[in-house]
């Protein structure tokens, strides 16, 4: 026998019902998921015609004045519809006053237009007459409110012949224009505490860049406020700070900063590398030396952390200091005392300690080439230092600041174009700020022309590709050939047989010598020492 399941249609009334209920639930779930009332107001249009017959929806909301006009008349536009086109939608504006929308705006009251064609006050603004269907059309606008003020109307078309009553599209209608009105107050609420803050957020960015430039620090990346953020919060205090971080970060820069953010920032700020210093010179240059301590020491001299007394003293490249001087680094941080080569005398020292270091100081220790208690006694509050790669967004004011400084040092005049300063943007730096102010440099140094376009940059990058040909004793590379790209050496890349070689081509000049071998005169000159030679 078959068998055959007969559906019973739904009472008119029922169908609506339900289309209804779909209808609420459906924009409901729109605005749970969406902050935006351009997609809540276009999906409750559209459903408004597909579920309910609804046609030629449109949200008309009040305009703006023109700043400082206060003579034109108050308009509206259409912001949102569906079933109008872009074209249809611009044609909608309106004075207020003006039409049926117009009046609806002025007065907050809604309007029942039951036959379009017979309304002298109907305007056909948007749609032309002879695009409407022959039979009966009705328009229906509905107020939007927030609070006590219209702020836009809610309008759609009705053929009249649906098997519908129009008090319940009219009950619908209320609805929606209300809902309306909370989404526009809702975004607008969002909006304001948006614009609040990113106009804190602005003024935070803008003291902490205004701190960056007192220390002389460039930039407004994140990554470099959080650090300088830390650095300030530990300033007050009196313990050490290790500054961690790749070379060509700025540690001196950090450091000078912790020493300008302190009570101490008006005495002396004494820096010292200590890959610079030879072996043998440690002791004297740091504790100080007597009369006849050793052979030419004529005079008494007192050493970095004497004359760091009441200041701070900044100890670079911690990680290079000899085996046999970490402990007495160590007593002299714990004790607060100094003793100077060939006295036994304790001299009182009052100084704060900023260390440096590229290295991982934790497996220096492991491998026996660092005491633990002394790198306890450094890592009291270590910052991390940001990368340039961490920076991306400084590279651009950094780029400016170099090019400004060496126009200025070797009376040059050139610039970047944008094209140019967008591929600086996008190297990777190794070198890190070191390497950026190296590029520019020998740029601003070697342009031909004023404007540096992208592709004549292309001459300055350190690509990989291109790599400076290591020195060799019998034949020193000569100057045009190592100024296009300069490696990042470490400090015993050049032999003395070397720097010896470079210093008697160039009548003894560092500056030139130091450039024919691709170094910075810094770089020359810790050779030099590294070496014995002053």
């Amino acid at each position: 026998m078959n068998t055959e399941t007969v559906f019973e249609p739904s009472p008119p009334d029922a169908h609506w019902r339900e289309q209804e209920l779909l209808l609420m639930r459906e924009v409901m779930k729109w605005v749970g998921r969406s902050l935006s009332s351009s997609e809540v107001l276009r999906e409750m249009l559209h459903l408004m015609s597909e579920l309910l017959g609804l046609n030629r929806g449109r949200v008309v909301l009040r305009d703006s004045p023109a700043p400082g006009d206060l003579q034109s008349q108050t308009t509206a536009s259409i912001r949102h519809a569906y079933g109008l086109t872009g074209m249809e939608m611009r044609r909608g504006v309106y004075a207020e006053g003006e039409g049926i929308t117009g009046r609806v705006l002025q007065s907050g009251l809604p309007a029942i237009v039951q036959d379009i064609a017979h309304e002298p006050l109907f305007l056909f603004r948007s749609v032309s007459a002879a695009q409407f269907p022959s039979e009966t059309v009705a328009f229906l606008a509905l107020p939007i409110t927030l609070g006590n003020t219209t702020v836009g109307v809610l309008g759609c078309h009705r053929l009249r012949s649906r098997q519908r009553h129009l008090n319940d599209d009219l009950s619908v209608l209320k609805v929606l224009a209300t809902l309306a009105g909370q989404i526009l107050h809702m975004e607008q609420l969002v909006n304001d505490q948006t614009r609040h803050l990113r106009a804190r957020n602005a003024a935070l960015s803008q003291a902490l860049s205004t701190h960056a430039a007192r220390y002389g620090l460039i930039g407004s990346s994140p990554a470099l406020l959080k650090a300088l953020s830390e650095l300030e919060r530990v300033s007050q205090s009196q313990a050490t700070v290790l500054l961690l971080g790749e070379s060509g970060t700025g540690k001196e820069l950090f450091a000078r900063a912790v020493h300008l953010a302190s009570p101490r920032s008006t005495q002396p700020f004494i820096k010292v590398n200590c890959s610079a210093i030879p072996d043998t010179l440690f002791e004297s240059e740091l504790f100080g030396h007597e009369r006849g301590a050793f052979t030419g020491a004529n005079q008494p001299r007192p050493g970095w952390f004497e004359q760091a007394h009441g200041g701070t003293i900044f100890l670079d490249e911690i990680g290079e200091l000899p085996l046999s001087l970490q402990s007495k680094l160590l007593r002299t941080l714990q004790e607060g005392t100094v003793v100077r080569l060939g006295s036994q005398r304790e001299v009182k020292v009052n100084v704060r300690l900023v260390a440096a270091t590229n290295r991982d100081l934790a497996s220096e220790v492991q491998a026996g080439r660092f005491r633990q208690d002394l790198y306890y006694r450094l890592n009291v509050i270590p910052i991390q230092l940001p990368s340039l790669a961490e920076r991306q967004e400084d590279i651009r004011e950094l780029a400016l600041h170099f090019v400004n400084r060496a126009n200025q040092t070797h009376q040059k005049n050139v610039y970047l174009s944008p094209e140019a300063l967008d591929a600086l943007t996008l190297q990777p730096w190794p070198g890190n700020i070191r390497e950026l102010g190296n590029c520019i440099e020998r740029m601003v140094l070697l342009a031909d022309q004023t404007l540096v376009t992208r592709e004549q940059l292309q001459r300055y990058l350190p690509h990989a590709s291109v790599q400076i040909p290591p020195a060799s004793e019998a034949t020193p590379p000569s100057l045009p050939d190592t100024l296009g790209v300069r490696a990042y050496e470490s400090a015993q890349s050049h032999t003395l047989q070397v720097l010896q070689h470079a210093m008697a081509q160039h009548g003894g000049n560092q500056s030139r010598a130091a450039q024919s071998l691709g170094l910075t005169l810094r770089q020359f000159s810790y050779r030099l020492r590294k070496a014995g030679l002053r």
